[in-house]
């Protein structure tokens, strides 16, 4: 066949066919493609129109945006800005003496140069509630840790009115402060809300003046509630944000979404050394510090209540060894003799439950609880004794540095462990030693006078064995009320203590 009649044979027509729609096929793709970038889409949309945003959830946000509007118009003429300032005197270094003596002699008149120091001020920004007005002196609750320890205070309200100021009263343990200044000028307070109420997922606006840029507002949530473990041994139940909190914030409000102040805010989290927010932020709730503002304004500084108990928050092992599974409290260990706790029949290994029908979640919340109540007053506390509960009526005292820190009536000094299986192993002991493991012995306590060792394992009390740390609390309950003595083991050798005169 030639090649006249192959290109008019019917095959390649076929063939010719196939390859037009092919080609027509690739160009249709190609077209489709064009028109999906981007650039085509803005071509098109530009030729539609403007998209249109459902009215609906305009609604919904012109809502928050004109609530968190009026909370600001609210909040921030009420919280100021504090500027400190911390002076301290330093001895100048003494130039005085060989050589300098020999050429020059004694400088400024004095003998042998000594006597002379230098001033050096730091200057410190924080933040501030106007929380009570008495006449023409404003009230202003703050962090302890912000005016607790500085020289000069400086109020600047939101208008950017300056007023000096001078410190009513501070509180280590609360990390609470108050300030006054003298005006007659008008000032709105702050509406104080209800901590107890706080939910997770509440909304949480914090107001205050992070950095130096006063009158700041950010936003977030209350993220936890009922947070413990703040720096220096502070005692309160924190709330949790996510709303930004940065050094400055502290001392101003936390609010909700009605603009009432359910917090202070206090502390951040941070892994930055400048300590940056990440979103962990922490407010003291206002209900701790309610009462703290009439005291502060009365008297200058917070009255505790006291109990007169050591606690803890068990571990598992001594929770197993108690029976106290699903039980929230806190153990009592050492109750001092004489106090209010002794008086009113609390024991060492007493499990407190319940304050006047309240429950107590662990030691921070139970110390808060008990320190709230006020001296004098008469409270039911609620504990579980051998697995049964019971209730005691205790009349409250005043606390005292002197009389929590007065280690010789502290019953009875010494914190004990169950010898469990991990507890041999980790101290390296026979897997059929015996006894309760002495922790820890307290300084100038009945068990450290007796000669009472850490690393010792008490079998006895009182010539009573004791197999358990149920037996041990019962026989330190129902055998001591004259003397005590202990039996034990130090190294391979049993021993007995001295005995302790009650």
């Amino acid at each position: 066949m030639n090649l006249v009649q192959k290109l008019a044979s019917k095959n390649f027509f076929i063939f010719n066919l196939v390859l037009i729609g092919v080609i027509f096929g690739f160009f249709l793709a190609f077209l489709s493609f064009s028109c999906s970038t981007p650039e085509a889409k803005k071509i098109a949309q530009a030729q539609e129109g403007p998209a249109i945003i459902p009215r609906d959830a305009l609604q919904v946000a012109e809502g928050l945006q004109s609530a968190f509007r009026s909370v600001a118009d609210k909040v921030l003429p009420s919280v100021v800005e504090l500027k400190t300032v911390s002076i301290r005197r330093q001895q100048i270094p003494n130039l005085n003496g060989i050589p300098w003596e020999f050429f020059f002699g004694p400088r400024d008149g004095s003998p042998d140069g000594q006597g002379q120091e230098r001033e050096y001020r730091s200057q410190g920004l924080g933040s501030g509630i106007i929380v009570r007005q008495n006449l023409d002196s404003y009230y202003v609750l703050t962090n302890n840790h912000v005016v607790g320890d500085v020289n000069e205070i400086v109020v600047v309200t939101n208008d950017g009115r300056e007023y000096p100021a001078t410190l009513v009263g501070k509180d280590e343990r609360k990390d609470l402060a108050m300030v006054s200044f003298k005006t007659s000028d008008v000032h709105p307070l702050a509406e104080l809300g209800d901590s107890d109420t706080v939910k997770v997922g509440d909304w949480a606006i914090a107001v205050g003046n992070p950095l130096g840029f006063m009158s700041s507002v950010t936003m977030g949530i209350v993220s936890a509630v009922g947070r413990t473990g703040g720096p220096g041994n502070n005692i309160n139940d924190f709330l949790q944000t996510d709303a930004s909190i940065n050094q400055g914030n502290s001392g101003g409000a936390l609010v909700n979404i009605w603009g009432q102040v359910i917090g202070i805010n206090t502390w951040i989290a941070s892994n930055s050394s400048g300590g940056g927010s990440v979103g962990l932020g922490f407010a003291i709730p206002i209900n701790n510090a309610k009462r703290s503002i009439d005291e502060f304004i009365s008297s200058g500084q917070i009255s505790y209540g006291w109990l007169g108990v050591s606690l803890t928050d068990p571990d598992r092992e001594i929770v197993q060894a108690l029976k106290l599974e699903g039980k929230r409290g806190a153990l009592a260990t050492q109750v001092f003799l004489g106090s209010p706790a002794d008086k009113g029949g609390i024991r060492p290994g007493d499990f407190i439950t319940h304050v006047n029908g309240k429950e107590a979640r662990g030691m921070n919340p139970l110390t808060m609880m008990v320190g709230d109540i006020k001296p004098g007053e008469q409270a039911q506390f609620t504990l579980i004794r051998d697995g049964v509960s019971r209730d005691f009526q205790v009349r409250i005292e005043v606390r005292t540095d002197t009389v929590a820190a007065d280690n010789k009536k502290l019953w009875p000094g010494v914190f004990i462990v169950p010898l469990s299986d991990a507890v041999r192993d980790s101290l390296k002991l026979d897997k059929n030693a015996q006894g309760l493991y002495v922790a820890q012995v307290i300084q100038e306590t009945p068990a450290a006078i007796i000669g009472l060792q850490r690393g010792d394992r008490i079998t006895g009390i009182n010539g009573e064995p004791v197999n358990d740390l149920a037996s041990f609390y019962k026989s330190l309950r129902e055998k001591t009320e004259k003397e005590l003595w202990f039996n034990f083991i130090r190294g391979d050798t049993t021993l007995e203590t001295l005995k302790f005169k009650r």
